[in-house]
């Protein structure tokens, strides 16, 4: 039988952190709630994300659920972020790394000068669970990396991280979601090598109907001519969202395995433990791109 949201286990008593709080974020945030998380929505727009903690407030009645202000694109806001979860010493059981920006059509920078997909979707991301180790080590938590099918034919570009000499949307975004899936192996490894209590295990939700397409490549681009010509291709983000919930607190979920759906080339399908790609594998690149992040972001793993 298929595994659903229903299957999660009782989470009372555990805090829970997705970041990105709309779309896929929304629904692993509804569903971890309604299993008796308490949840903190991280983004950088509280309107979007107020609509959905009263959206989520409405279906689960006494939900234990928060926004608190998190801009991935800035390493300052990042740290802020984690200086406050910080000072309040709360043991973190879940780490979703959800949160991410898709293919915008022209080359953009964030605030600390990165190409906009591999800071936001990666980098961030990387400085975010670097710093939260503390509590992540005292909760034994589960780190979710959200990594893509795009990372599939993807590669780590390390003679132009930052897409400054040609950049195009679909290699970058690969990269980005490719650099998420090593990040989260490497993750599982380095916690084994240093005993570190936690574990790690990346997820993709196949091709999911979110608003990351209208708000990255647009209607005219080749995903959005497909979500409308072809929409049973697209599958409703709730189910996208199934393999991360999955990873997240599935009991025999395997640490440093990686989940996806099962059906059409992994674009959707039940959720299920999945082979990464060839090149995520690599471990000489992992460890190379774990050393690299950790200079481009000024954080180590303590």
């Amino acid at each position: 039988m298929a595994w659903t949201a229903a299957d999660i286990p009782p989470q009372a008593g555990r805090l829970a952190i997705v970041t990105g709080p709309t779309g896929l974020g929304y629904e692993t945030g509804l569903a971890l709630a309604r299993a008796g998380a308490e949840v903190i929505l991280a983004g950088r727009s509280p309107g979007p994300a107020n609509e959905s903690l009263n959206r989520i407030r409405a279906a689960v009645p006494g939900a234990k659920i928060r926004f608190e202000m998190l801009d991935l694109a800035s390493l300052a806001s990042v740290k802020s972020f984690a200086d406050k979860l910080l000072a309040e010493g709360r043991p973190i059981a879940i780490l979703v790394n959800n949160a991410g920006v898709m293919m915008p059509p022209t080359r953009k920078i964030t605030k600390d000068g990165f190409e906009l997909q591999f800071g936001t979707n990666y980098l961030g991301h990387f400085a975010l669970t670097a710093q939260l180790l503390p509590l992540l080590r005292q909760g034994h938590a589960r780190v979710v990396n959200l990594s893509s099918i795009a990372a599939n034919p993807a590669s780590i570009h390390f003679d132009d991280l930052q897409f400054e000499k040609a950049y195009r949307p679909d290699p970058s975004y690969g990269q980005s979601k490719l650099a998420m899936l090593m990040f989260g192996l490497e993750l599982e490894r380095q916690s084994k090598a240093h005993n570190w209590g936690i574990t790690s295990m990346p997820a993709h939700p196949g091709v999911a109907r979110t608003d990351l397409i209208d708000k990255g490549p647009g209607a005219t681009s080749l995903f959005g001519v497909v979500s409308r010509l072809l929409p049973f291709v697209l599958q409703p983000a709730a189910r996208g969202a199934l393999p991360q919930l999955m990873a997240a607190t599935m009991p025999g979920a395997v640490p440093g395995g990686y989940y996806g759906p099962d059906g059409m080339g992994g674009m959707r399908g039940n959720p299920k433990r999945i082979d990464p790609p060839r090149q995520a594998n690599d471990l000489a690149v992992a460890k190379r791109l774990w050393d690299v992040s950790e200079q481009l972001s000024g954080v180590k793993f303590a």
